[in-house]
C-alpha cells in the first residue's frame, strides 16, 4: 500500500515525496492515463522519439505535474492541463477517438460541464497545430464551426 502524506497531496516512496494523482479523476480516465504513462516510460527506456513529452503529458494530465490539483488553476494553467490530457488520451486511444467531455470530466472535477468551452478552445488550438483532428459524423471539421457532438482523434503531427 502506498503511504500518503496527512493532507493526501503527496505519496511517499523510499522516503521521497511525490505529488499524488488528482483524486477527482474518474477511475476509467485515471486508468487510461496511467496506462499511457507506463507506455511512455517504456518508450523512454527504448529511446523512442517524443517519449519524454508523452511522459510529461500523462503526468500533467494526472495532476502530478503543473499546477497542484488542490489549487485553483489560472485559465492558462487549465488550458495546459487540458492540452496534455487531450494528447495523452488520443495517444492511448490511437485507433479510435475521444470526446471533448472525456477531457473535461478527467480534469474538470465537479464543474466539468462549465469547462467544456475551454476544452473545445484548446482542441481548436491543437487542431491548428495538426496534433489532433476534430470530426463530426466521420468528417473532419473546424471545432469552432461545429454544432453538436464532435470527436477528437490523433493528428498527423502528434
Amino acid at each position: 500500500m502506498t503511504e500518503h502524506t496527512p493532507d493526501g497531496h503527496h505519496i511517499v516512496v523510499d522516503g521521497r515525496r511525490w505529488r499524488a494523482t488528482d483524486p477527482s479523476i474518474p477511475e476509467t480516465f485515471r486508468q487510461e492515463l496511467v496506462d499511457e504513462l507506463m507506455a511512455a516510460r517504456r518508450a523512454v527506456k527504448s529511446d523512442e522519439d517524443d517519449a519524454r513529452r508523452r511522459v510529461h503529458d500523462a503526468k500533467t494530465a494526472l495532476g502530478e505535474r503543473g499546477t497542484p490539483w488542490w489549487e485553483e488553476p489560472t485559465d492558462a494553467e487549465f488550458e495546459d492541463r487540458a492540452a496534455a490530457t487531450i494528447r495523452a488520451l488520443v495517444r492511448k486511444r490511437s485507433e479510435s477517438s475521444i470526446c471533448p467531455s472525456d477531457v473535461a470530466r478527467a480534469i474538470g472535477g465537479d464543474s466539468w460541464r462549465a469547462r467544456m468551452d475551454d476544452v473545445r478552445r484548446v482542441a481548436a488550438e491543437l487542431a491548428g497545430l495538426d496534433e489532433i483532428v476534430v470530426t463530426q459524423k466521420g468528417e473532419a471539421v473546424r471545432i469552432e464551426d461545429a454544432r453538436g457532438p464532435v470527436r477528437i482523434r490523433r493528428g498527423p503531427s502528434l
